[in-house]
């Protein structure tokens, strides 16, 4: 069994994470050309009511 050196270890973890970003910005652009939702669970939320105002009334 062989031990990896710990800058191995690093690049192959940099790497793994190329591989998921590009997975990633591919299912983005697909998504875009087929005019569906982009499915992110780290996205942002909808926008709701606005946070300032908890009753949701205009009056100020």
């Amino acid at each position: 069994m062989t031990t990896k050196s710990p800058e191995d270890r690093r690049k192959e973890r940099l790497a793994q994470q190329l591989r998921a970003n590009l997975a990633r910005r591919k299912a983005q652009a697909r998504a875009k050309r087929a005019g569906e939702a982009d499915e992110r669970p780290e996205g942002l939320g909808a926008a709701g009511k606005d946070a300032s105002d908890p009753d949701g009334n205009d009056d100020g």
